[in-house]
């Protein structure tokens, strides 16, 4: 399907529909819920003008015919089924790119992998909000981004893995001001979440002192997302990559600081509980999936309270 032109008033939501466009053949689940997103910042930053409704109708029929089309696809009709597909891929993403760039692989695939999982992790908050994980995931996938385009755009070579603490919120804080959210109308820039960035961005510290960073600016969307390749594949399976340690906000938890849940006779489980207690043992797989055993153990029990009790 052709779309019309999107005009400058809905920058805010080209690179959600350019990453649509390179998934149109590839995921169409990727695809489906990047055109949701940008359907649903694209109407609130609507100003009602003919090209801008006509690109936001294009995309309501499109989103249609989509879910007439692969009606048989959870992934499209359940959004517990398409939230852990959209953050199983932007994970992927982020360990390739993290990978590459710790292995000094630099280039523009790297970049453009780093971006696009940020843009997944902004898709993401058509769920609700971010765990922290995804949160961490995406302000250092755009950071990095940031960096190593401007690198490469400068003929330096970027320093590989994270950045120290100072020069890390230096880089986010230089990035945040120059960019709104994406319901604000983030024009061509990457979107930011709106709290400041901590010392909790990166996933370790590096051995090795990182350049002035107070230079870099965040690279637009068409300099990141116009790369004539193909976003490279992500690993089948889910590796890390050399050095690569889960974010753990706090240590390993002792077993006998859990209190034992008492079920509550007839209590009657709601939907809307049913399904938040399916999306906390989605969470509790994904942490197995990273040895993050405690937010595993959090996540079973938030679900086995929840189903017993009736009540968080």
């Amino acid at each position: 399907m052709e779309f019309p032109p999107c005009p400058p008033s809905l920058k805010s939501i080209q690179h959600f529909l350019k990453l649509a466009q390179e998934h149109d053949s590839r995921d169409v689940v990727i695809a489906y819920w990047a055109r949701l997103y940008a359907l649903q910042i694209g109407l609130k930053a609507s100003s009602q003008s003919a090209e801008e409704t006509k690109l936001l109708l294009a995309i309501m029929d499109w989103l249609e015919q989509m879910k007439k089309q692969h009606v048989d696809n959870e992934a499209l009709t359940n959004d517990i089924a398409a939230q852990a597909h959209i953050e199983n891929y932007a994970l992927k993403l982020f360990l390739y790119a993290d990978k590459q760039d710790r292995e000094e692989n630099f280039g523009k695939n790297v970049v453009k992998a780093y971006y696009s999982s940020g843009v997944l992790y902004d898709i993401l908050l058509t769920f609700g909000e971010l765990s922290e994980e995804a949160l961490h995931n995406r302000k250092y996938a755009k950071y990095k981004a940031a960096y190593i385009h401007n690198c490469l755009k400068n003929g330096e070579t970027p320093i590989p893995g994270p950045f120290p603490d100072d020069e890390s919120a230096e880089l986010g804080d230089n990035l945040a001001s120059g960019s709104d959210n994406a319901g604000a109308g983030a024009g061509s820039q990457p979107d930011l979440p709106d709290e400041s960035p901590s010392e909790d961005v990166h996933p370790i510290a590096p051995t090795t002192p990182s350049p002035p960073v107070s230079h870099i600016t965040p690279p637009t969307a068409e300099e990141v997302l116009n790369n004539p390749n193909k976003l490279p594949s992500p690993p089948v399976e889910e590796e890390k990559p050399g050095g690569f340690e889960p974010y753990v906000p706090t240590a390993q938890p002792n077993a006998s600081t859990y209190i034992p849940i008492v079920p509550v006779a007839g209590v009657q489980i709601t939907p809307d509980q049913m399904i938040t207690a399916q999306k906390y043992c989605k969470y509790a797989g994904s942490a197995l999936n990273y040895d993050d055993v405690k937010t595993a153990i959090e996540n079973l029990q938030k679900a086995l309270k929840l189903l017993s009790t009736g009540s968080e």
